[in-house]
């Protein structure tokens, strides 16, 4: 195989990765990821910045599906292996897309103190690098919405509040529909959702179902960010107890993309409550009977 074989090889590999991600299609992408893996190290042989920064990007890729579905173990071991290649590459966005998932799955762990500690660092790294570009714009406002959500997951409500604030202005000179392929696809809808969460975290359930209530999923350019509004909605009517609204919210999450439903922990945990204490609740059945025949 000549050393021109493996680069050309790992990148519409790695594309057709990320679309199964993106179509919450986990299982098809938990079976080709290692050959995606080894398609990278050998690209990564030939010490190009290139080469070893798209090697994180499919350990980071890799890192995000196994938090998905609940594997934490081995994102974490993936989220390192994400950071070392990023950090040999050299590439400040690839730097901030590895260390955002290991603090994502440093936060399942709960171990929150570290990865706050983490995104703080990553926030301003890529603030140091001017934001020229809407690129680096992008990947500064992703890593504000991560430090919120998880200044909020760790009960630290000003300041949770005060980076959503931050990552909106920051995400305001950005494109409604973020371009295909670009490493954070962060819009100011994809803020707003993340304001969702970041309510639903600090125990507001009215305030999250407020800083939903005017998203779509047309926002959204991918299966998987329409489910996420549509489970992060779900959370929150939960919280509520609005078990109607919540297995509606459900619903349109599953008709996005099943995986997104079926595949997270915390999600089919919600389904199966919802189905043992509002068994007559208008969707529930419905919803529950989608969720068991695709597991």
């Amino acid at each position: 195989m000549s050393s021109l074989s493996p680069p050309t090889a790992t990148a519409p590999r790695l594309a057709t990765a990320r679309d199964l991600f993106d179509r919450g299609v986990h299982g098809r992408l938990l079976a080709v990821l290692p050959g995606v893996i080894a398609d990278g190290h050998a690209a990564a042989a030939s010490r190009r910045d290139l080469d070893q920064a798209r090697l994180s990007s499919v350990y980071t890729l890799a890192s995000a599906v196994l938090v998905k579905v609940g594997s934490y173990a081995r994102a974490r071991l993936t989220a390192d292996r994400a950071r070392t290649w990023a950090e040999v590459s050299g590439s400040p966005l690839a730097a901030a897309a590895a260390a955002r998932e290991l603090a994502i799955v440093l936060r399942h762990q709960d171990r929150n103190v570290d990865a706050q500690r983490i995104m703080t660092a990553a926030a301003a790294t890529v603030e140091a690098t001017g934001l020229r570009t809407d690129a680096s714009a992008a990947a500064y406002a992703q890593m504000l919405c991560t430090l919120a959500y998880t200044a909020a997951r760790g009960g630290q409500r000003a300041e949770a509040l005060s980076m959503t604030e931050e990552a909106r202005r920051a995400a305001r000179r950005l494109p409604q529909i973020a371009p295909a392929g670009r490493l954070f696809p962060v819009s100011p809808a994809a803020v707003d959702l993340y304001a969702v969460g970041v309510h639903w975290a600090l125990g507001d359930a009215g305030a999250a179902l407020e800083a939903g209530k005017d998203l779509r999923a047309a926002q959204f350019p991918t299966a998987e960010r329409k489910a996420r509004l549509g489970t992060d909605m779900a959370r929150a009517w939960w919280a509520w107890n609005r078990p109607e609204q919540t297995a509606r919210a459900l619903l349109d999450a599953y008709r996005a993309s099943p995986g997104e439903v079926r595949d997270r922990p915390a999600i089919r945990s919600i389904v199966h409550e919802l189905a043992k204490r509002h068994p007559r609740t208008s969707g529930v059945r419905e919803l529950h009977a989608a969720v068991a025949t695709a597991t």
